[in-house]
Order: structure tokens, then C-alpha cells, then sequence
């Protein structure tokens, strides 16, 4: 753990090799993460675990003035990257079945942390987008919990607030999420 935070502080003070040491440290957890996501996607998902993997390291190297304070912000910052890819990913093919076979998000289970093969992602992406103008932070919150798969205290330590107010921004996205996205 120490390890990553270290190699995460040479590259924020311009080590670029930094970078080549710490892909083999994170490869395994963020290739989990990325598999987590895409196990409850369709079984004919064009997107691998491997490739969503790839691409989001490959956004998260490449911005320039990027720093991560610790291990807990890169994972966090990776779940950002790859709820992007996915939404991105959602869009295109969206875009080419103009919403033949779109289940509406139902978040009566949005607690399980897993990310549901029904959710129209581009629908919740848009709703987080809105949560985003209502309070930042709710939306971070959702993003790290559902996206990135953190525990109420691994988001509370990213955010740098105490597990209580986690809890708190939770239950009032889920529950703001919940009316954004109501099928009538």
C-alpha cells in the first residue's frame, strides 16, 4: 500500500518512470474492479475487463497535473475513468439501437454497491450529472460507492470526511436518484 502511495508521489513530482513500476502493483485490484462491473453487464458485451482496465489507466497517466495523494485517490479516480468508459460505451451503442431493449433503472437494490446488467447507464449518468449541479459531493459519493466499489469508510477516507456524513450523502442520493429516475 505504502508502495503505490510512494510511486504515486515520485510521478506527481515528474518521475515518469514512476508509472512503469506502479502498473504491475494495481493491475490485479484495478482488473478486479473493471471485472466487477462488466460481470453484470450483457453476457455479449463487446467491452473485456482488460480493455476497460487499459483505457482507464491510459486516461488516468495521461492528464497532465494529475496527482493522487494516496492509493485510496487513484482507485478513486479509477472508478471515475471507467464509470466514463462505460457510460461512453453505453452512448455508442445506444446511438446505434436508439433504445431497443432499455430497461429503466430500478435502485431498490443500488446498496448492493454492484452495478446491475438492466441500469441504462446513460440514464444514471445523466441523473449524476443533475446531482452534480444539487451538490457535488452526493454525486462523488455515488460514484465512488457504486462505481468504485468503496466501503462507506474507504469513500469517507477519499472524500476526507467521517463515515457518518458518507452515510448521510448515500441515503439522500440513493434516494434523490431514486425520483430522477421513477418510470411513471
Amino acid at each position: 500500500m505504502t508502495d503505490v502511495t510512494a510511486l504515486l508521489d515520485r510521478w506527481r513530482q515528474g518521475d515518469r518512470g514512476a508509472l512503469d513500476d506502479l502498473m504491475p502493483l494495481v493491475y490485479r485490484e484495478l482488473r478486479g474492479l473493471a471485472a466487477s462491473h462488466l460481470r453484470h453487464e450483457r453476457p455479449d458485451h463487446t467491452l473485456q475487463p482488460t480493455a476497460l482496465v487499459h483505457e482507464a489507466y491510459l486516461r488516468l497517466t495521461t492528464v497532465r497535473g494529475a496527482g493522487f495523494d494516496n492509493r485510496l485517490h487513484f482507485f478513486g479516480a479509477a472508478a471515475t475513468a471507467m464509470r466514463r468508459i462505460l457510460v461512453e460505451h453505453a452512448r455508442r451503442r445506444l446511438a446505434q439501437k436508439r433504445g431497443l431493449g432499455v430497461i429503466p433503472v430500478d435502485l431498490d437494490g443500488i446498496g448492493d454497491i454492484a452495478i446491475d446488467p438492466r441500469v441504462d447507464l446513460v440514464a444514471l449518468d445523466d441523473a449524476l450529472q443533475r446531482l452534480a449541479t444539487v451538490s457535488p459531493v452526493k454525486e462523488r459519493v455515488v460514484e465512488l460507492r457504486y462505481f468504485g466499489g468503496l466501503s462507506i469508510d474507504q469513500t469517507a477516507q477519499v472524500l476526507g470526511v467521517a463515515p457518518a456524513t458518507v452515510k448521510r450523502h448515500w441515503a439522500f442520493a440513493r434516494a434523490w436518484l431514486y425520483r430522477e429516475l421513477a418510470v411513471e
